[in-house]
């Protein structure tokens, strides 16, 4: 099945009602990316099917104006995974930072039979220690999907990411109403979704029906903005 991009002459605006869940498929999606409210690039995500009923889900950050893109700075995520009932349930993690004269990576690996997930490369000696895992584990990364998968107008959700080599449980609020989100030339009627136990350190993504990632995430410090990504382009791909 192939979607419509959605950079079209008329914005399309999206249905205010929750809908159910979509089912995963692949998709590529396009974002621009800010810091501290300045455009600095570009970002994409993009989930494939792969062989042996497996998923692969990256994010790639490319800084390529202002300061930041005279440093150079990338970040490229990846997790593979599998679809166990109504989990997400990683495989293996990785995250590679680039900047100018320097680079940075860490390869995390979950085993489930042994329960226990490992990270090495250039993380903290106190974090290269096994992690235990538990049934409904998610990477970093794969919160996207969930609360795609899970938001609902005034719903709580609660996830147990291990990732990085340390385990967090990340709590989110969803909000009773939804809002409309412009991006570029579009607009979306989009769920709020909080993070609500993050203290100093806030995501917020916007979540509209029938659109395979959120259509905005935000990450903010202190009360100020900082990594923004607002959606401009998604295209669905069909499975080879």
């Amino acid at each position: 099945m192939t979607f419509p991009t959605t950079r079209l002459a008329l914005a399309v605006f999206l249905a205010a009602t929750a809908l159910p869940a979509m089912a995963l498929e692949p998709f590529v999606a396009s974002y621009q990316a800010y810091s501290k409210g300045k455009l600095v690039g570009t970002a994409k995500m993009q989930v494939a099917a792969t062989e042996g009923g497996r998923w692969r889900m990256d994010l790639g950050i490319k800084a390529d104006r202002g300061f930041a893109g005279l440093l150079g700075l990338n970040v490229d995520q990846s997790t593979v995974f599998a679809v166990e009932g109504d989990h997400y349930r990683p495989l293996s993690q990785s995250t590679v930072k680039h900047a100018l004269f320097t680079g940075k990576k860490a390869v995390g690996t979950y085993d489930w039979n042994a329960l226990a997930a490992r990270w090495q490369g250039d993380v903290k000696k106190e974090r290269r220690a096994p992690v235990p895992l538990r049934e409904g584990d998610l990477s970093a990364l794969l919160v996207d999907l969930a609360v795609i998968r899970d938001a609902e107008p005034g719903k709580d959700l609660s996830y147990r990411v291990v990732d990085g080599g340390r385990a967090r449980e990340h709590r989110y609020t969803v909000a009773a109403q939804t809002e409309v989100v412009d991006v570029d030339d579009l607009s979306y009627d989009a769920m709020r979704v909080q993070r609500s136990n993050g203290g100093n350190d806030e995501t917020i993504l916007w979540v509209a029906g029938g659109v395979p990632t959120p259509v905005r995430i935000l990450q903010r410090e202190d009360g100020q903005d900082g990594i923004d990504l607002r959606l401009v382009e998604y295209q669905g791909v069909q499975r080879q």
